[in-house]
């Protein structure tokens, strides 16, 4: 290895200390198996790291599309706004998750993003990420299976509201939050809501009254210990059995 070389690697190590490839949550929003090489590449690909203070926009709806977003640190909502001027609250984004998707197709934002807390994003221009997945096929392919992901969460929401019953939904929905912080190391039980329990009822369809009796009932049973926006699961399985009601004897 030549010395110019070494002192390149060196150069890059050292501004890579917060960039993509040390940061914690590649796992999750990165390809695993990219080399040295690409894992540079990508550091490369990303513009700027941007903070989002809580209450405020990453994006508007109806804003030009230019980049994606990894949700580095804090948690975001989507919403759009309907005909009657409810909003409606389409998802929920934590960090090692992607924003900005909605975008794609129109070259322009189709709802909002909001930072339920303060929060860090880093940001991809669209052009580059393009360009990157032509010559680095391991991103190309992982890219397509975030879309696709993305895909899949809708057709889950779809069913939510189609077809489960209120005490369905809401189980369903801890249950997500569940295995998504277990996946960034947290723990599967014990975590704090950033939405606000109006939010949970316009993702989940139903009315802040339903989602408040529900929360109640569920403690009730010993399902949940609830204080505030601090949850904790008591009962997994039991959670699990009100998404199978015809295993439970209901």
């Amino acid at each position: 290895m030549s010395l110019l070389h070494s002192v390149r690697t060196e150069t890059n190590l050292s501004v890579l200390k917060t960039a993509c490839s040390n940061c914690n949550l590649n796992e999750l929003c990165l390809p695993i198996g990219l080399s040295e090489e690409e894992m540079i590449r990508v550091d490369e690909m990303v513009a700027l790291r941007r903070k989002v203070r809580r209450g405020e926009h990453l994006y508007h709806a109806g804003q030009e599309f230019h980049a994606i977003y990894a949700v580095r640190t804090g948690f975001f909502k989507t919403d759009v706004l309907m005909g009657d001027g409810r909003e409606q609250v389409t998802g929920f984004q934590m960090a090692g998750e992607l924003l900005g998707l909605d975008g794609i197709g129109a070259e322009i934002h189709s709802c909002n993003a909001i930072a339920l807390e303060d929060s860090e994003v880093c940001a991809i221009p669209f052009s580059n990420l393009e360009e990157f997945s032509r010559e680095i096929v391991t991103l190309q392919q992982h890219f397509h299976k975030v879309m696709s992901r993305e895909i899949v969460r809708d057709h889950g929401v779809m069913l939510l509201l189609g077809t489960m019953r209120a005490e369905e939904r809401l189980a369903a929905f801890l249950l997500n939050l569940s295995q998504r912080f277990t996946a960034r190391g947290y723990s599967p039980a014990d975590f704090y809501l950033r939405m606000t329990r109006e939010e949970i009822g316009s993702y989940l369809g139903l009315k802040l009254e339903t989602v408040s009796r529900l929360f109640s009932r569920f403690q009730d049973e010993g399902l949940l210990s609830v204080q505030q926006k601090h949850i904790r699961i008591l009962n997994i399985v039991g959670l699990k059995k009100l998404m199978n009601p015809a295993r439970s004897g209901a």
